[in-house]
């Protein structure tokens, strides 16, 4: 194993050290000196031209993908929820015009049954009306004769008490003749009084 001699070093030389400081404080210079001249590197000049490439890579890039890919399914989308929303409403008045005809068709069947009921009431009342008139006139007929019968017996019994009435009175005067005279008349005499008084 070999050693290596140092180099021995004057008294009165620099030190390496001061010459090693130099040339950092040099460098460092240099950088910081690169960095406060030129701010943010977006906005030198000389990295314009990369940027501006970039830009209208990534345009075209998105461009494309909007147009191709994008645009397409949004118009899709749009599309497709139009034409939901346009049947929809076709099926919607379509309902709604049914609805509109079966009301009708319900009105109508009403206005009929409203029209067959006030006919058969109306047909109901002539019926029981013809068979209470009827009944009317058939009890009618039943109490005149049954009247016309009353007065026949009624005049019977009125002659047949007519043709008494004078027996009766001649007797009755013949009577009151006797009690107030105390003598009778004859039946003939009673009569003729009778008749005259009549």
């Amino acid at each position: 194993m070999t050693v290596q001699a140092q180099p021995v070093m004057p008294e009165d030389a620099p030190a390496p050290v001061a010459v090693a400081d130099t040339h950092a404080t040099t460098e460092a210079a240099a950088h910081g000196g690169e960095h406060e001249s030129g701010g943010l590197p977006q906005f030198e000049f000389q990295h314009w031209f990369g940027q501006i490439v970039y830009l209208i890579f990534l345009f075209a890039i998105l461009y494309l993908l909007i147009a191709r890919v994008f645009a397409p399914r949004i118009r899709r989308v749009f599309d497709e929820r139009a034409s939901t929303i346009a049947s929809a409403v076709d099926a919607a008045r379509q309902v709604q015009a049914e609805a509109a005809g079966q009301a009708e068709a319900a009105k109508r069947e009403v206005e009929e049954a409203r029209a067959a009921s006030r006919a058969t009431a109306a047909a109901a009342k002539a019926r029981v009306t013809e068979e209470a008139n009827a009944r009317a006139a058939a009890e009618e007929a039943v109490v005149a004769a049954r009247i016309a019968e009353a007065e026949a017996a009624i005049g019977k019994t009125r002659d047949a008490a007519m043709s008494n009435v004078s027996t009766i009175a001649s007797d009755a005067a013949a009577a009151i003749v006797e009690r107030l005279t105390g003598k009778g008349p004859t039946a003939a005499e009673a009569a003729a009084a009778v008749k005259g008084a009549a």
